[in-house]
């Protein structure tokens, strides 16, 4: 039963990117519609079922969950774009960068990594180098679509250290219900100042939409967050890093989609350089550079 879950949760979140590529509607409207249906279709029973929580929210819950709608909201802004752009192999695995991203953050903040996560990162680097090196012959609209690729794995990597500290008192149900309706109300906001269409879109974007938010919204995070109860977070992490090729595949199936042979290389260092990086984060792979008093 696990190992079913695990694959419907992979193909789930790795038809994100080519559902959205061939949903014709704007990337902002795209991202507003995909975290709204996804907080009515999870946040809502959570929320009408926990008003003391809501009401009880601290200070301190309110400003990590903020923060973390925000990147979750631009994240998302960044990467329905970057498909559009680029192909929908370079901006997964760019996307996907979060663990690296995650890890140079602790890095920054004085948890100093293992020398094997240092290659990784390295490893990891010389893939988004090989793919961008690829893209600048293709166009610098695949160039720019790699760079928000880039910065929407970024965004993803605060909204889950964001995430982290609110949850640390928050339920699950009602963290993601509050989450989902803050970026929802934000990526509204961009959607009017920007001027992209709410409504009228052709029905085949509605069926993009309803698509993407079953198949990555509710389907894969929901099987992935409810497996983190069964097995590891670090086994979990691994099968996520499966989005890359399968992202990669159905594109190539779906939208006839090729690339470069290149650039099959830079997606390998990429997955290579990850696998590295959320294997020894797993194992306590960053410490702090202040020594504490031993055990």
């Amino acid at each position: 039963m696990i190992l079913f879950l695990a694959v419907i949760g992979i193909l789930g979140v790795s038809a994100s990117g080519p559902i959205m590529a061939a949903t014709a509607a704007p990337a902002l409207t795209i991202a507003f519609w995909r975290n709204a249906l996804g907080a009515v279709a999870m946040g809502t029973p959570a929320l009408l079922g926990n008003r003391n929580g809501i009401k009880n929210l601290t200070r301190d819950e309110l400003k990590w969950s903020a923060i973390a709608a925000t990147a979750l909201a631009l994240h998302f802004a960044c990467f329905v774009t970057s498909v559009k752009l680029t192909s929908v192999a370079a901006a997964t695995a760019l996307v996907c960068l979060q663990a690296a991203w995650i890890a140079l953050f602790q890095w920054v903040r004085g948890r100093r990594p293992a020398r094997a996560i240092i290659l990784g990162l390295g490893v990891a680097l010389a893939g988004v180098v090989v793919i961008t090196g690829f893209d600048v012959g293709v166009s610098g609209q695949a160039l720019l679509g790699d760079v928000l690729a880039l910065a929407g794995g970024a965004l993803a990597a605060i909204y889950t250290l964001a995430g982290s500290r609110a949850r640390k008192s928050m339920s699950t149900t009602l963290y993601t219900g509050i989450c989902y309706s803050m970026a929802s109300l934000l990526l509204l906001g961009l959607c009017l100042v920007f001027r992209q269409p709410l409504i009228s879109l052709p029905p085949e974007a509605w069926w993009g939409i309803l698509a993407v938010t079953v198949a990555a919204q509710i389907f894969g995070h929901t099987i992935f967050n409810h497996l983190l109860a069964t097995i590891s977070p670090l086994v979990v992490s691994m099968m996520i890093l499966l989005e890359i090729p399968g992202a990669a595949l159905l594109a190539a199936y779906f939208l006839g989609e090729t690339l470069p042979s290149g650039t099959y290389w830079g997606l390998g260092l990429i997955i290579a350089g990850l696998a590295v990086v959320v294997t020894r984060q797993g194992r306590g792979g960053i410490r702090s550079k202040q020594k504490g008093p031993g055990p």
